[in-house]
């Protein structure tokens, strides 16, 4: 048990990483967040596709697969104070999990072939990716109702458990209710902008809960 909470403290510390890398480059680095234009987003497609294919592939298939570790391990250290919610948040963490391989994948996948098309085709091509955007966000990245409802779970187990930090667990039900509201349109990005900053602390807090294994109710 000792060594799988620690497996679980290196995936929430991995998570955290992978949102910061990701906010950095889609942000900073390649500024993709901001264009509008169907045109400039092709453009920047061509211009930086090794970099939009890692990025991708780390923030969102590999966090997946560190999710899967992240979910059994917080099932295995909550699960005997809270066995209904824990099996209910597990579930929907592994959703989460499968939703991020697929929206990624997709995500990826797509880029391919509409730089392929783009030599031939660049109209059809930029309609391609903007229809491969949409199926993209809506399967993982348009709202956070998955990820917040998971959150949010493992946070209302862990305060009846007591083996989590309670300022980690109320940290948590502010950014499961984030996740949850970023659903909701006259709030959503509000929401959404609360929900993926909170989870960076959320992850590395909880990876330093995890790594040390002290199953405490300190703050």
């Amino acid at each position: 048990m000792k060594n799988f909470q620690k497996w679980g403290g290196i995936a929430a510390l991995y998570e955290a990483g992978a949102y910061i890398a990701g906010m950095v480059f889609f942000m900073v680095i390649v500024d993709y967040m901001s264009v509008v234009e169907p045109a400039q987003k092709m453009a920047l497609l061509l211009n930086n596709q090794a970099g939009m294919y890692m990025i991708t592939l780390a923030c969102y298939v590999i966090f997946a697969l560190f999710l899967v570790i992240l979910s059994l391990a917080l099932y295995q250290r909550l699960k005997d104070g809270s066995p209904a919610i824990m099996q209910t948040a597990t579930a929907f963490g592994l959703i989460w999990a499968a939703l991020l391989i697929a929206s990624g994948m997709i995500y990826n996948i797509g880029m391919e072939k509409v730089i392929d098309l783009y030599g031939t085709d660049p109209a059809q091509a930029t309609t391609a990716w903007l229809a491969i955007e949409a199926v993209h966000e809506g399967i993982g990245g348009g709202n956070e109702i998955i990820g917040g409802i998971w959150v949010l779970l493992i946070s209302l187990a862990a305060l009846r458990t007591g083996k989590l930090s309670r300022g980690l667990n109320y940290i948590g039900l502010i950014i499961g209710a984030a996740g949850i509201i970023s659903t909701i349109p006259p709030v959503g990005e509000i929401g959404g902008m609360i929900f993926g900053l909170g989870q960076i602390v959320w992850f590395i807090w909880l990876g330093i809960v995890l790594l040390r294994n002290k199953q405490t109710t300190a703050v």
